[in-house]
């Protein structure tokens, strides 16, 4: 029996789109899962339905995503490249602007709140996130984490080098537990659709936990 194709280990696709032609079918499936998310919400997704709605037969669905959990790990994955990218941004920023480390993390919680929460989105932006949190694979969840404390570890650093004194330099312990609690926060509050997301309340908080752990004078 022929085996099918591997998805890809970093999205769950069966092939990653390489000509123009093939990355337009996948803004088909992609922008039809999301119609189907914002008129039936996420129960109604089905292959078959993505497929009617993108236009394509079944079989070209197939040939890019094994199953609808595919579909919504490709979107998810996209999306938190783009955060990602958008966090690397604002970090080396702050750097260049040698801003403080307190400004920067409400800027960081905020980018991320907005990114991975679900207050103030549409419904299928909510769906979407929500939806996202409960299939997302637990190695793929640790992976992100696991760049993002190194990445923002480094950032704390060089902060610290060009003249922010205010934190303590960073600790694979101290960025283990920060980023897990930051993002266990999120995440809990999306899946529960708290109406706390969106408001500056559930922000600040964030922010004052994450600068409690951080800051220089923290006692033992």
């Amino acid at each position: 029996m022929k085996k099918s194709p591997s998805p890809d280990s970093s999205s769950g696709m069966r092939r990653q789109p390489t000509q123009a032609r093939a990355r337009q079918t996948i803004e088909a499936i992609f922008g039809a899962t999301a119609q189907i998310v914002e008129k039936e919400g996420e129960e109604g997704i089905t292959t078959n339905k993505v497929a009617q709605v993108a236009g394509f037969s079944i079989g070209t669905l197939y040939q890019y995503f094994p199953s609808k959990e595919a579909i919504v790990l490709a979107m998810v994955e996209r999306e938190r490249n783009r955060v990602q990218q958008q966090l690397r941004e604002l970090l080396d920023e702050a750097v260049a602007q040698r801003r403080e480390v307190r400004a920067v993390l409400r800027d960081v919680v905020r980018l991320l709140v907005a990114a991975f929460g679900t207050g103030g989105h549409s419904r299928v932006r909510r769906g979407m996130v929500r939806l996202g949190w409960r299939i997302d694979h637990h190695d793929r969840v640790t992976a992100a984490l696991r760049e993002g404390a190194e990445r923002n570890a480094l950032a704390l650093a060089r902060l610290i080098e060009v003249g922010d004194t205010s934190v303590r330099a960073p600790t694979p312990a101290m960025m283990f537990v920060a980023t897990r609690a930051i993002m266990g926060a999120i995440r809990s509050a999306a899946l529960e659709d708290s109406p706390l997301l969106g408001q500056p309340a559930f922000e600040d908080e964030l922010v004052r936990m994450l600068w409690g752990m951080l800051r220089a004078d923290a006692g033992d």
